[in-house]
């Protein structure tokens, strides 16, 4: 059965091309269809439903277009292939996985671009970068900074973020409004997600490359 289709809920909006495979369900309590990412994932939508993800060191972009309302959001955990340094994603080439800042942001920007959005219009908020990994302290600040950096050689205005901290964090993002709602988890979430980090981490470092902000 096709959601929606017995009457309860709006029909799912066809996803973009590409985007297909990602996981979308409807949000009773938001009242929306929401796309669920994980790291190394986006998810780019011109309809109205949201995007939803959760973080710990991990940096989320959310970039639209903030007059035709297109946009979505990324999830990665380290800022770029090469060196991990806030340049480096300048001379990287095509073709990496968006596990890395580098590629996760461009991967975004341009698929924004395709589907009708406007360089000049295009508006960011930025979430995650917490110290919850205690043996890699600098992860979170280092993504923190390299999303900053990007997004100002990009020329992308940021116009909130909710960084740094101790804190892991849900985020839901809605394109077509540019609202986010963020919750920032107790202590009780930190270790499963800082141990799901930590295997992230490890197993990326081990593959070769291939509106306002709402506090509930």
């Amino acid at each position: 059965m096709t959601p929606g289709s017995d009457g309860r809920h709006p029909p799912l909006p066809p996803a973009l091309p590409s985007f297909e495979h990602v996981r979308r369900t409807w949000n009773e309590s938001l009242g929306v269809y929401s796309a669920r990412i994980l790291p190394g994932e986006y998810y780019v939508t011109k309809s109205e439903e949201a995007v939803a993800t959760t973080l710990g060191s991990c940096i989320a972009a959310c970039i639209r277009d903030s007059v035709s309302g297109v946009g979505g959001m990324n999830h990665f955990m380290l800022p770029a292939t090469d060196g991990n340094t806030s340049e480096s994603w300048k001379a990287a080439g095509l073709g990496a996985s968006t596990r890395y800042g580098n590629f996760a942001m461009e991967h975004l920007i341009n698929s924004i671009l395709r589907t009708g959005g406007r360089r000049e219009n295009l508006e960011a908020k930025i979430f995650g970068g917490g110290r919850i990994i205690a043996k890699m302290t600098d992860v979170g600040a280092r993504n923190i900074q390299f999303v900053r950096d990007y997004l100002r050689a990009e020329r992308v205005r940021v116009v909130a973020e909710d960084v740094g901290d101790i804190h892991p964090r849900m985020v839901v993002y809605f394109p077509a409004t540019g609202d986010a709602k963020v919750k920032r988890l107790r202590s009780l979430h930190n270790n499963l997600i800082a141990i799901k980090e930590s295997s992230y981490i490890n197993k990326v470092i081990d593959k070769p490359v291939s509106g306002d902000i709402e506090l509930f």
